[in-house]
């Protein structure tokens, strides 16, 4: 049997997740789609909200719920789902798991990576996260939970852009970018996107096509605001303005994002031996602070790509294509993460090389 891809769709409470799944369930795609729902409290409004239009675009679910309400128990639904697809007794395509607005989107990840059955069932499509542009600046400020849905994404949708001005828009754009560079961008209004910006993205795959461009942070220039990837930014889009009592006076409050990438690039082949010993020394260090890490490396030794990746301490790599004559060979890494000690890590992935 083929695996089943997934897909996860987070973002921060009411930024549009159960929108965007209703207009994706509705859509005349003909797909069957098997929908996970991740609710905190006993009742799960999403379902009926869902159940309402799209019936028969939803897998009616055992429990006669097209939704599986999930705590700790995300292991157990998709292994059910699996055998059940496989007895005939469930006819779907895909999954869809809509994460509670307050979640890391880590653990769900590597769900799909630390359970044998499970991996041997499930191919992690992609991460996708919606972002609020009306009170992103505030979630981003004051919550860690809405940083780190930013830090995981591989697509992000930036709804309700048409309540804010173009300018407050481009300023957090820019601020986005800064915290994940990997991820491609797109305004959606009231959940429509077309289907190929949601499925297929194989965001996870790693032999897809890696788009790690660090040049582009520093062409995103505007009105003169520019400085290197990771650096203290005080872009508009970073400050929340308080005014204390007084009319006309304030000051403003700078907030640093916690939620940072960075990337490495170099010419020179890596030693296999010591690229490994380093990366699992910071893997062990800095594991949990570790959102997405990414790579193509050129490696002394093969004349194949090694295409690397991970998600906080579940590594893996695998070879990708040949190097192709005209090609130059070099290495690309990006590392998003949480408070990661950018000189530590380049400095080391420099003693890794030949």
């Amino acid at each position: 049997m083929p695996l089943i891809p997934a897909t996860i769709l987070t973002g921060f409470l009411g930024s549009g997740k159960t929108t965007l799944l209703k207009r994706v369930l509705t859509e005349a795609h003909g797909q069957k789609i098997a929908v996970i729902e991740n609710e905190f409290g006993e009742e799960n409004i999403d379902a009926d909200i869902l159940v309402s239009d799209t019936q028969e675009n939803i897998i009616q679910m055992s429990n006669g719920c097209v939704c599986c309400t999930i705590r700790e128990d995300l292991r157990t639904t998709l292994r059910e789902l699996a055998e059940k697809k496989r007895k005939g007794e469930l006819d779907f395509e895909r999954v869809v798991i809509e994460t509670t607005g307050l979640a890391d989107p880590g653990p769900v990840a590597q769900t799909f990576f630390m359970d044998d059955e499970i991996a041997e069932s499930y191919l992690l499509d992609s991460i996708l996260t919606l972002v609020d542009a009306k009170h992103a600046a505030t979630q981003l400020n004051e919550r860690q939970e809405a940083r780190r849905q930013v830090g995981f994404a591989d697509q992000i949708f930036i709804s309700k852009s048409d309540l804010v001005a173009a300018d407050e828009t481009e300023a957090l754009i820019h601020r986005l970018k800064h915290m994940n560079p990997r991820a491609p961008m797109q305004k959606v209004h009231f959940g429509e996107v077309p289907l190929s910006s949601v499925f297929d993205l194989r965001g996870f795959n790693l032999n897809a096509k890696l788009d790690i461009d660090p040049d582009f942070l520093k062409e995103d220039d505007h009105a003169g605001h520019n400085h290197a990837p990771g650096e203290h930014c005080d872009h508009p889009s970073h400050a929340a303005e308080h005014t204390h009592g007084v009319e006309g006076g304030g000051h403003h409050h700078h907030v640093d994002d916690d939620v940072k990438s960075f990337v490495f690039k170099s010419e020179r082949a890596f030693d296999a031996a010591k690229l490994e010993d380093f990366l699992g020394a910071i893997v062990n260090i800095y594991g949990p602070r570790m959102l997405r890490y990414k790579g193509v490396l050129h490696m002394q030794g093969t004349e194949r790509k090694v295409i690397f990746q991970g998600v906080h301490q579940l590594m893996g790599s695998d070879l990708g294509p040949a190097w192709a004559a005209s090609e130059r060979r070099n290495s690309k890494m990006v590392f998003i993460g949480v408070d990661l000690p950018r000189d530590i890590f380049l400095q080391g992935l420099e003693q890794c090389l030949v």
